[in-house]
C-alpha cells in the first residue's frame, strides 16, 4: 500500500484475518457451515499426514504465544471427565532478568510422549504401552494395580494418581480425537495457537520437526547458534534461517531430557536470561510420605539383618521365627499401598526393565525360604550343616532383596535417592536393627555392643552427609537438606534425642544383669525402630521430586 492511500474497511478486515486465532478461524468456518465437507471435523491444526516410519506425534508450544490462561487446562479437562482434583496438563512460570530488566514467562505442558518413557520401563505390570504408529504412550487403565511408581520415575510429573479409581492416568494426547481427524482439547481450544500437534522425526540426539499442514517449521538439527545469554547445559537454541529459534529438549529447570528423550519442543523468539529459573524452584515441598511403604521396608529390612546376623552366628534360635514375622508382617503392609492389590500378581511382566518386579521376586524368593526354615524342621529333621546352609542362603536372597528395594528408588534419579545415599540407609537400617533384634532376643551383650557400634556410625554418616548437602549449595541434594533443616526440624531433633538415649540406655546393659538387662536391651531395640521409622520418613518426605517448571504445586 502506497503512502497517502486512505486505509478501506477491506483493508482493515483483511489485516484481521491474517491475524485470527485458531479458535477464530474454527468459529468462522462453523458459521458458515464449512464443516459439512470435512465430515464435521476441523482438521486444520493436524499435520498434513500420519507418522510415518520413524517419525510420531508430539506436542510443540510457542512460548511467545502462551499466555498462562488455562484454557488448555479447562478443555482436557472437561473432555476427559476428569476429577474435581485431577488434572493431565499444568501451566507453570519463568521467572528471571534483572531489576529493570525483568524476564517472565508462562509455561503449559502435559505428557511428553517420550521416546523411552521412564513411566512404561518402571511399571511392574506392563500398565503402559507406546503405539508403534502414533509414539503417543498410553496408559492402561485395567492394567493398573496402583503402585504409583510411574509417578516417582516421571521427571516432569505427568502421571497422577486418582485416590477415587485407586490407579494412575495421564494425558493420551486425545489419541482417540487424533485417529478420527481432530485435534486435542488443549490445542483446539488455545485461544493463541500456543499448542500444536507436530509429526517429528525421532532417534539419535533428539526430535525433529517435520513439515506441516500448519504451515511452518522445516526439518532441524542441532547445530545452530547460541544466543548470548543461554545457560550453557540447559538452553541449547537451534537458528533456523527466517524462522523462530528452538528450545531443544525442555525448559530451564526441567530435568536432563537425555533420560527420557522428551518429543516435545518448545519455541521462541526471546532470548533467556542465564538466571532463568521456574517460579517455585525454591519451595520447600514435603513430598507423600507413604507410610504403607515405609513399614514394608522397615520390617523387611529388620528381619533380612536377624537372618544375617543368625547366620553369621551359626544359631537356630526362636529369633528365626521372629524374623520371619517381621518379613510377613512388612510384606502385608506393602499391600495397602496399592490401589488394586489383586493385580499385582502381573509383576512378572515387567521383569526386564523394572526394579519393583524384581523386587517383588526376590521378596517372594525369600519369603518363601524364611518360612521353610522355620516350618521343616516342625516336620523332618534336618542335618545341622543343611540347615545352617539353607539359613545362609536365605540371609543372602534377602540381601539381594535389599539391594532391588533400593534400586526401586535410585532408578528415579532423585537427587536425594542417589546409590550412595540409598545403599546405605537400606542396608544401615538391615544392620542397625537386625543386631538390636537380636540383642533383644537373646540378651546377648556382645550383640548389644555390635548393634550400638553400628548405630553410632550410621547416625554419624547420615549426620555428616546431611550436613555436607545443607552447607554445599552446588550439593545435588541441597534442597532436600533445606527441607530436612527448615519443615522436618521436628523429626530431625527426635532422631538426635533418640540417638542420646540409645546411649543411655546401652549402660545398663554393659553393667547389670537380670530383668535390668534384658528391658535395657529391649529398650535399644525399641529406640533403634523407632529411629529407622523416623529415617525413613525423611527419606520419603524430603525427596525433592522432578516436575516441569513453575507450577507452585506444595
Amino acid at each position: 500500500m502506497n503512502e497517502g492511500t486512505a486505509v478501506t474497511l477491506v483493508d482493515t478486515l483483511l489485516a484481521e484475518q491474517q491475524s485470527l486465532t485458531a479458535v477464530e478461524r474454527f468459529s468462522q468456518r462453523h458459521d458458515r457451515d464449512a464443516l459439512e465437507g470435512l465430515g464435521g471435523r476441523y482438521s486444520a491444526l493436524l499435520p498434513v499426514a500420519p507418522p510415518g516410519p520413524g517419525e510420531q506425534y508430539a506436542f510443540e508450544v510457542n512460548l511467545d504465544a502462551c499466555t498462562g490462561c488455562k484454557a488448555c487446562v479447562v478443555a482436557c479437562h472437561s473432555l476427559n471427565g476428569l476429577d474435581d482434583d485431577e488434572a493431565w496438563r499444568d501451566v507453570g512460570l519463568l521467572l528471571g532478568g534483572k531489576r529493570g530488566d525483568a524476564y517472565q514467562q508462562t509455561v503449559t505442558s502435559a505428557c511428553h510422549h517420550c521416546e523411552d518413557p521412564a513411566c512404561m520401563n518402571g511399571c511392574p505390570v506392563g500398565a503402559y504401552e507406546k503405539e508403534a504408529d502414533t509414539g503417543v504412550v498410553r496408559h492402561l487403565d485395567d492394567q493398573c494395580i496402583g503402585c504409583g511408581y510411574c509417578v516417582l520415575k516421571c521427571p516432569y510429573d505427568v502421571p497422577k494418581y486418582n485416590e477415587r479409581l485407586g490407579i494412575v492416568r495421564k494425558c493420551d494426547m486425545c489419541v482417540g480425537r487424533l485417529r478420527e481427524g481432530e485435534a486435542p482439547a488443549c490445542v483446539q481450544a488455545c485461544p493463541t495457537s500456543a499448542i500444536s500437534i507436530r509429526v517429528v522425526k525421532v532417534g539419535g540426539m533428539g526430535v525433529s520437526p517435520v513439515a506441516s499442514k500448519t504451515g511452518i517449521l522445516p526439518v532441524f538439527g542441532t547445530e545452530g547458534i547460541l544466543p548470548s545469554g543461554a545457560a550453557e547445559g540447559r538452553m541449547p537454541y537451534a537458528l533456523e534461517t527466517g524462522k523462530m529459534p528452538v528450545l531443544l529438549g525442555l525448559v530451564p529447570g526441567a530435568f536432563d531430557s537425555s533420560y527420557t528423550r522428551p518429543t516435545t519442543v518448545y519455541r521462541t523468539t526471546k532470548i533467556m536470561p542465564q538466571n532463568t529459573r521456574p517460579a517455585d524452584a525454591g519451595l520447600l515441598r514435603l513430598e507423600h510420605a507413604h507410610w504403607p511403604l515405609i513399614a514394608m521396608l522397615v520390617l523387611s529390612q529388620m528381619s533380612v539383618g536377624m537372618f544375617v546376623v543368625l547366620a553369621l552366628m551359626g544359631s537356630h534360635s526362636s529369633s528365626i521365627y521372629v524374623a520371619a514375622a517381621a518379613l510377613q508382617m512388612g510384606l502385608g503392609a506393602s499391600v495397602l499401598h496399592l490401589g488394586r492389590p489383586l493385580g499385582a500378581w502381573r509383576f512378572f511382566l515387567g521383569l526386564r526393565k523394572s526394579w519393583m518386579s524384581r523386587e517383588i521376586l526376590a521378596f517372594s524368593v525369600f519369603a518363601g525360604m524364611a518360612m521353610g526354615l522355620v516350618t521343616l524342621p516342625m516336620v523332618v529333621a534336618l542335618p545341622p550343616a543343611i540347615e545352617h546352609g539353607a539359613l545362609v542362603a536365605t540371609a543372602l536372597i534377602g540381601l539381594l532383596a535389599v539391594f532391588t528395594s533400593a534400586m526401586i528408588y535410585i532408578d528415579t534419579r532423585r537427587p536425594f535417592w542417589k546409590a550412595s545415599l540409598t545403599h546405605g540407609k537400606f542396608f544401615g537400617t538391615a544392620a542397625v536393627l537386625g543386631t538390636s533384634a537380636v540383642a533383644a532376643l537373646m540378651m546377648n551383650r556382645g550383640m548389644v555392643i555390635a548393634a550400638l557400634s553400628v548405630r553410632v556410625l550410621l547416625f554419624a554418616w547420615e549426620r555428616t552427609k546431611y550436613r555436607k548437602a545443607l552447607d554445599d549449595e552446588a550439593s545435588d541434594w541441597h534442597l532436600s537438606a533445606r527441607v530436612m533443616k527448615h519443615r522436618l526440624a521436628g523429626v530431625m531433633d527426635g532422631q538426635e534425642a533418640l540417638f542420646l538415649a540409645s546411649l543411655v540406655v546401652a549402660v545398663p546393659v554393659m553393667v547389670a544383669s537380670g530383668m535390668g538387662a534384658v528391658m535395657a536391651a529391649w529398650g535399644l531395640f525399641i529406640i533403634a525402630l523407632i529411629s529407622q521409622v523416623l529415617e525413613r520418613y525423611c527419606f520419603f518426605v524430603a525427596a525433592m521430586g522432578m516436575r516441569m517448571t513453575g507450577g507452585y504445586k506444595a
